[in-house]
């Protein structure tokens, strides 16, 4: 099975991102669903998806377990749900207990937007961090560089629970990189217990100006520190769209896999998904 580990849907006209307010974003501030996805998955020979919140909103994770128990493509949802809540137990349970809940493999926040580089460590979020493990369920890392001392601290908190960093931290790309990111990448990938989306890597680049060349030494440092079994395929469709189409985005990451070798790329591509994830088939 191909998986494509990382995409989103959402409607503008009926909900608020924060996030997309930005001018730059308008080509993307629209209505995505899975009729949009479908026909990409066929053409670019993916199998299957695994959905990603986009607010921090329990109805927005309501709302992909019910497009997940009506789509078979979609065979995971990672959602949102309040960490710091003290009946964050009972949510995860209604939620697992909804048509499509059995597709609720993991949940995230928007680290990246909080101002406490720390926000991680909060004893608040620590507890929920574990009532969430004490579900089985995997906790989905979006941070920058700023953030990846605390997600390195939760994950070595943490040593039995499964993390997955999105978008390997949004490396610096447009800058060129930065041994921050590297050294810090290398940290969290030494706890063991994490996993890396090699996804979102052309839009930390400069839009207009990319190709798998340049992405290429960002994916292969991941390679060297999470090597060929926690490496995962995301396309981060539709906010890939503002560097290049989705058969683009997959075929630079394709390129970029290859030329690590045939295991690296046919484990990222689905089996580290699945393991990351506690998939059923």
């Amino acid at each position: 099975m191909v998986i494509d580990a990382h995409q989103h849907f959402w409607d503008p006209a009926r909900a608020d991102y924060p996030w997309m307010a930005a001018p730059e974003l308008a080509p993307i501030r629209r209505a995505f669903g899975p009729a949009d996805l479908a026909p990409l998955l066929k053409a670019n020979g993916i199998d299957a998806s695994i959905v990603v919140q986009c607010r921090s909103s329990v109805a927005e994770t309501e709302e992909f377990l019910r497009i997940a128990h009506a789509t078979p493509s979609v065979i995971g949802v990672v959602g949102w749900a309040d960490l710091t809540d003290a009946s964050l137990g009972d949510t995860l349970g209604r939620l697992r207990a909804l048509p499509g809940g059995a597709k609720l493999v993991g949940i995230r926040h928007q680290v990246h937007d909080e101002a406490d580089a720390d926000w991680l460590l909060r004893a608040d979020v620590q507890r929920g961090l574990a009532t969430l493990f004490a579900h089985d369920l995997t906790y989905d890392f979006l941070v920058r560089t700023r953030e990846l001392p605390a997600a390195i601290a939760t994950a070595k908190a943490f040593p039995q629970a499964r993390f997955v960093l999105d978008h390997a931290a949004k490396p610096p790309i447009a800058e060129g990189g930065c041994a921050e990111w590297s050294d810090r990448i290398a940290a969290l990938a030494a706890c063991g217990n994490v996993w890396c989306k090699v996804s979102g890597l052309a839009t930390e680049a400069k839009w207009s100006d990319w190709d798998a060349e340049r992405l290429f030494p960002f994916v292969a440092h991941v390679a060297k520190c999470f090597g060929d079994d926690r490496m995962i395929f995301g396309s981060d469709w539709p906010v890939c769209l503002l560097a290049g189409s989705y058969g683009e985005i997959k075929s630079a990451l394709e390129a970029c896999l290859a030329k690590l070798g045939t295991t690296v790329r046919a484990k990222a591509f689905g089996v580290n998904a699945k393991a990351a994830y506690r998939l059923a088939e």
